[in-house]
């Protein structure tokens, strides 16, 4: 994918309203509602720390009314929220000619705003195909992906999209029907971390979580902003447009005239819980998880709800997810009423004694690898699922990076190399007295079973100078005037929330 830019003139214009020729009191109404709906805006960014003074914000247009109106309500609060914004948008190809008009009509809007205008496109279709994916699936992946990028190496801290509460709403439910727990009911998160990203925070935030389309609609009206209308979000072969247009209009007419809003208050309720939880079950795994196997007498003492969230931990720090119906088999080995239990990918549950094992039904291939990575470089490395880059970075007074993740390329070989940890190596992370088993540092971080045999370190010569967790070693830190650094980075894929 290739990122073009158009930079326009570094002092933005304000937003100008349209005049609605009804005179003053069209023009009171307009400042009305404009104040109304940016406060709420402004306030849900505050609430949920989206975003920061003096951060860049790349604002994902499409052309629709969602995303225009997110647009346009940023441009009325960057002021009061101190942040510079920039256009941002994804030509998917899938309609020819109205496609490219799309972008047409975005890159003038962004050039009536004398704002940045960032663009990249990507063959959906043929990705759908290769991947086996839907249309919507692989529109999405392909969109998120490019984000990815943009935000890894175009100069953003955050990219905001326009997921309004409508769309919370029939994430939900669309959820609730195919089988969620409290994660799924969760729906779609205000802030999305990247990792890999320049800046150290840098993520994919949704602004308008807490506003109706309906609104949206109404506040373009009233300020006389033009959008366009994506022939194919009438079309019912998509699940979402069946919920969109069918399944929640019939609800609301029929069993709660504010269906939305209470799906959506169920997300907000459900993503509070997924937080306590998540940190309630990284103190407990620790008691009862060790080297792959649960200890089934500690695992019996916990309520229900704890034993369910453990046992899913425990085979997510393997690699895999579980579905509710293989946790209650794998509790069924635990409590000694089955003799075991099978997981995804060939794996299986049993119980050995005091203890609830899980392993492959066949012995693992040598899970050695390498690759050579040079410097400035990318490659891939299928065995983790990631891709690795060796970055030439400023030292100057460039903002975003971290300084204990840089490393002095003068002290490090011309070529590196990527490959899990082996036995024997040791790793001096920076803010520890003296080099450590890396064996221990994983142990340490409760990392276990194949993920940890598969843990990506990268060397230099024969010194292990970077390790996933861990900061670089202060001894290989820039110092004095070096001007250019190397940051390695890891980039994994985006969580489908």
């Amino acid at each position: 994918m290739v990122w073009w830019s158009l930079v326009s003139d570094n002092d933005p214009a304000e937003p100008r309203p349209a005049s609605t020729g009804e005179g003053a009191r069209a023009h009171a109404m307009y400042h009305v509602a404009v104040k109304t709906l940016g406060q709420r805006l402004a306030g849900y960014i505050r609430r949920h720390e989206l975003m920061k003074a003096g951060e860049r914000v790349g604002v994902a247009v499409s052309g629709g009314l969602d995303s225009v109106g997110l647009l346009r309500l940023l441009l009325e609060s960057r002021k009061e929220l101190g942040i510079v914004l920039s256009v941002v948008h994804f030509n998917h190809k899938l309609r020819g000619r109205e496609s490219d008009a799309d972008e047409q009509f975005v890159a003038a809007l962004a050039r009536s705003y004398r704002l940045d205008f960032q663009c990249d496109c990507g063959d959906v279709g043929a990705y759908a195909t290769g991947k086996h994916l839907s249309i919507e699936a692989a529109a999405r992946k392909v969109r998120y992906e490019s984000f990815e990028c943009l935000l890894r190496t175009g100069g953003l801290h955050r990219i905001a999209t326009a997921h309004t509460l409508d769309d919370q709403a029939e994430t939900v439910l669309m959820r609730v029907v195919r089988g969620a727990g409290t994660r799924g009911l969760a729906g779609i998160y205000p802030q999305l971390a990247v990792h890999g990203s320049q800046f150290s925070e840098g993520s994919i935030v949704r602004p308008l979580l807490g506003i109706r389309r309906k609104e949206l609609e109404a506040y373009l009206g009233e300020v006389g902003q033009e959008w366009r209308e994506d022939s194919t979000n009438r079309d019912l072969r998509h699940a979402r447009n069946r919920v969109r247009h069918g399944i929640l209009p019939r609800l609301e007419r029929n069993l709660n005239p504010a269906v939305r809003e209470a799906l959506a208050e169920t997300a907000e309720i459900a993503r509070a819980e997924e937080e306590y939880w998540k940190n309630e079950i990284a103190r407990v795994l620790p008691l009862v998880w060790e080297d792959g196997q649960l200890t089934t007498a500690v695992l019996a003492e916990f309520p229900l709800a704890v034993r369910r969230r453990v046992v899913r931990a425990a085979a997510e720090s393997l690699g895999f997810r579980l579905e509710f119906r293989q946790v209650e088999e794998i509790l069924q080995v635990s409590s000694g009423n089955s003799k075991s239990a099978t997981l995804p990918d060939g794996w299986v549950a049993s119980r050995n004694r005091n203890a609830l094992r899980f392993e492959p039904t066949e012995p693992p291939n040598n899970p050695d690898y390498d690759y050579r990575l040079p410097i400035p470089g990318r490659i891939d490395v299928p065995e983790v699922g990631t891709r690795f880059e060796a970055a030439l970075v400023p030292t100057s007074s460039e903002p975003g990076y971290n300084p204990e993740h840089l490393l002095d390329r003068a002290l490090l070989a011309k070529e590196l190399v990527v490959r899990n940890w082996r036995p024997g190596d040791r790793f001096w992370p920076a803010h520890c007295k003296s080099p450590k088993k890396i064996k221990e540092l994983l142990q340490e971080q409760h990392v276990t079973g194949p993920k940890k045999k598969l843990w990506p370190v990268v060397v230099s010569g024969t010194d292990v100078v970077w390790l996933r967790g861990f900061p670089a070693p202060a001894r290989l830190q820039p110092r004095g005037r070096t001007k250019e650094a190397v940051l390695i980075r890891e980039f994994s894929r985006l969580e489908d929330l």
